[in-house]
């Protein structure tokens, strides 16, 4: 998908308030363990929990709607989270939130994420 010309370029308020929802993120999940194997680490496990987590808030039922969620905030999402990959798939989704324990970090907000199926 085309990316247009480059970074969003961010207006002080937006600047402070992608600060904010950085830290957020990086303090609530920094230490939460990877189960992946390191040559399937593509998209950062941060990135995952966050989009999963802010798309389920949003009204996301599904992972192919977490992705539909993921590329229609990119660019917001871009401002705050690492996305060298773009975003992940429907099923990247799936089978990392499959292998998330609740009781490993990652708490409630997504312990009923690997039940679903599309």
């Amino acid at each position: 998908m085309a990316q247009g010309f480059g970074k969003r370029v961010l207006k002080p308020q937006e600047q402070r308030e992608a600060k904010i929802l950085k830290q957020s993120v990086l303090k609530h999940f920094q230490d939460l363990e990877d189960p992946r194997v390191e040559r399937g680490q593509h998209h950062p496990l941060v990135s995952l929990v966050s989009i999963a987590i802010l798309a389920t808030l949003a009204g996301a039922d599904s992972f192919v709607a977490i992705e539909r969620y993921g590329i229609a905030k990119q660019s917001w999402l871009e401002t705050f989270l690492e996305l060298p990959y773009g975003i992940p798939s429907h099923d990247t989704f799936g089978r990392v939130m499959a292998m998330l324990s609740p009781a490993g970090g990652v708490g409630e907000a997504v312990s009923g994420l690997g039940q679903w199926h599309e």
